[in-house]
Formats: C-alpha cells, sequence, structure tokens
C-alpha cells in the first residue's frame, strides 16, 4: 500500500471537507492551466484541461504521488490546444468527462448541468457556463470553496465569444448567474493566462473584471466582446477535430525500438533531452539552424552535425544510414520540419528534440564544442 499523502505536499484543507490535494500546472506554449485534484485519504483523484504535449508530465505527477485517476474532465472543446484525456485514459483507464453538448467521441461520462464527479469523499458539482462555447462548463468544489471556470471567466477577463457557438448574451448569464453566485471568498481557477495570474476570486472578479466587474451591466458587457476583434486561433484546424475525438490521433504508431519514441499530436516522433544526454555516442544529432545562429551565444550540442535546414534537401545523403538522427533546433520548430522531411526521404530512425535547444540547455544539460559541417 502506499505511504499517506503528507506534508511536503501541499493541501488544500477546505473547511469542513476532507484534505484535499490541488496541483496547478502550466503549459507555456498555450497558457493554459491543468488543475490535478485529489482526496487525499483514498488517493482517488481528477485531472481538469489536461494538455496533450503535456501528458508525460502529467501521469508522471499522478504515479509520483500514487493517485488513482477516477477520471480526466475538460471544461470545453477546446481551440488552442489539443486535451491529453483520450492519452490518460490508456494509460490509466480513467473516464474521460466532457460536456454532452460537444457531441465529441470518445466521451465515457458525458457532462450536464447539475451532474456530480466523485472522488473519494471529495466531489466536483458541474455546472454549465456556456457562450464562450455552446459545450462549455464549470467544476464547483463540493463546498464551495474553489471553482474551476475554463474559458467561461478568466483572471480580469473572459473567454472571446465570435466563434464555436459563442454568444456574449449567454456568456453574460453563465458568469453572472452561475459563477458570482457562488461565494465572494470562492476561489476561482482559470483556463488560461498570459502574464502569471493563477488563480482569483469572485469578490475580486466582481469588483475589477473589466469587462464586466465594478458595476458594468449586460450591455456594457456584450458591447465590449462584440469590438474585441481578436485574431483567430492559430492551432484550431487541428484542435478542434482533435478535440472532438477527445484528443485520440488520427493514426496509431508502433513503437520504435531504437529509442522510446513520443508521438506529438501531429503524428511527429519526438525524444526528451534525457534520453539524448544518455545515448548522444550512439546517435546523429543534426543541428539545422543556420550559420549565423551557430556561430551566435546560444552554443550548441557537442559534436553535432550541422545542416542548415534550407540545404537540407540536398545535402541529406550526407547522414549515415546505419545511425539514427535526433534533429534539433531552437526550439524544435524547424526540426520538426526537417523530421518530416527526412522521414519523406525514407529515414526510419529519426526523432525530433522536443523542445530543441532552449529545453536541452534548461535542463542543464552542455551546450558548447564544435559542429561536424
Amino acid at each position: 500500500m502506499s505511504p499517506p499523502l503528507t506534508s511536503p505536499i501541499s493541501l488544500a484543507a477546505a473547511a469542513g471537507g476532507a484534505p484535499l490535494l490541488l496541483r496547478q500546472l502550466f503549459d507555456a506554449a498555450t497558457g493554459t492551466f491543468t488543475y490535478l485534484l485529489a482526496d487525499v485519504a483514498t488517493r482517488q483523484g481528477v485531472l481538469i484541461d489536461p494538455v496533450f504535449e503535456q501528458h508525460e508530465r502529467d501521469l508522471s505527477l499522478i504515479r509520483e504521488l500514487g493517485i488513482d485517476l477516477v477520471a480526466s474532465i475538460d471544461t470545453h472543446a477546446h481551440a488552442d490546444h489539443v486535451t491529453g484525456s483520450w492519452l490518460m485514459q490508456q494509460a490509466t483507464n480513467c473516464a474521460i468527462g466532457l460536456s454532452a453538448a460537444a457531441r465529441a467521441e470518445n466521451v465515457s461520462q458525458p457532462l450536464h448541468h447539475g451532474d456530480v464527479i466523485r472522488f473519494g469523499q471529495r466531489q466536483l458539482q458541474v455546472r454549465s457556463t456556456p457562450g464562450h462555447t455552446d459545450g462549455c462548463v464549470s467544476f464547483v468544489l463540493d463546498d464551495h470553496s474553489m471553482a474551476f471556470t475554463g474559458d467561461a471567466l478568466l483572471v480580469r477577463g473572459c473567454g472571446r465569444c465570435d466563434f464555436q457557438q459563442g454568444n456574449a448574451h449567454t456568456l453574460w448569464r453563465s458568469i453572472t448567474e452561475q459563477i458570482f453566485s457562488l461565494p465572494d471568498a470562492c476561489l476561482l481557477y482559470p483556463g488560461h493566462d498570459y502574464t502569471g495570474r493563477g488563480v482569483t476570486s469572485v469578490a475580486e472578479e466582481k469588483a475589477f473584471n473589466a469587462r464586466l466587474g465594478g458595476g458594468a451591466d449586460e450591455r456594457d458587457f456584450v458591447g465590449h466582446m462584440t469590438h474585441m476583434k481578436l485574431p483567430h486561433p492559430g492551432k484550431i484546424a487541428i484542435a478542434l477535430p482533435g478535440n472532438l475525438r477527445s484528443g485520440k490521433p488520427r493514426e496509431q504508431h508502433t513503437e520504435p525500438q531504437w529509442a522510446p519514441v513520443h508521438w506529438s499530436y501531429a503524428g511527429l516522433p519526438e525524444l526528451l533531452p534525457q534520453w539524448l544526454a544518455d545515448h548522444q555516442q550512439e546517435v546523429t544529432v543534426l543541428d539545422v539552424r543556420s550559420q549565423e545562429e551557430l556561430d551566435g551565444p546560444d552554443g550548441l550540442i557537442p559534436g553535432s552535425t550541422h545542416i542548415p535546414l534550407a540545404e537540407l534537401e540536398e545535402r541529406q545523403g550526407e547522414l549515415p544510414r546505419d545511425r539514427p538522427v535526433v534533429v534539433v533546433c531552437h526550439a524544435g520548430s524547424r526540426s520538426a520540419l526537417a523530421t518530416q522531411q527526412l522521414i519523406k526521404a525514407g529515414h526510419q530512425q529519426v526523432a525530433n528534440l522536443r523542445g530543441g535547444l532552449t529545453r536541452w540547455a534548461e535542463e542543464g544539460y552542455p551546450m558548447s564544442g564544435t559542429a561536424a559541417a
């Protein structure tokens, strides 16, 4: 039996309720918050708004803490990232929860207003809060001490209303009737933030939210939302179809034998820096940055081979076919294109370095040496 969750793990001991573990996780690429909640006594938990690319991180934490995951639940079908719910179900056999209004595939627990999601001695109440999308829900803790509002209500803001069946009048009613009806002291945890604000409260948003607080009425709110003129979400073409499958990829990939490759939602084989650091002598590290970047202050992985992306098609014959290739660039974007290019050219043992040289350096691996031109 696993030991009980004890003092090194921060708890939110809600008044009158069993001790609760709360972890707020962040995906910097999309500004998305993911929340892990668990009943300390029984170790049962739920995961809210997981991100596909962060699956290994989330699963590692769940296993490290010994949590029995009951459900992976989403506040709505996101337009800016693909959910990790399907991956989490495959790994833990948890339920997949999403509003029934989203009409998504692979959902084992379709959610309706008033439903209850139980985990151990605690539970979350489902409140329908449409307006950003018609399938938005918020999750309210049993004692009303905290709520998870997704994109319906953000810190000093709210979700946009100009696509996915969004409606400003509907969102006004959702926020004022379902969220602002909670106690003023209720902590609100948003689905996104881009400036480091991780939590707010009902009282704060009533007073300071520029869109609907401080005495604003429905007319003010609708006028504000109608004139925002926001750009279209960059990942909507991938995210929406993916989320309507609960994050299940279109294609299933057989696991390569040469390395523990992780597949991105776009179907790209990727490796983590730790594996590369441990096996660098067994592979060719291909740096596809420009010569100017190579000579610049960022550094490079010692012993890497340098072929700029613009020259790769003509020079890919220089790469050995008897060794796997791990492709790198500054942040993993150009190397992703190079990886796809090499796969199309017939390279079977090739993978992108997830997070690029930025993540490599952040995790403390060396950045120096001379590339082989």
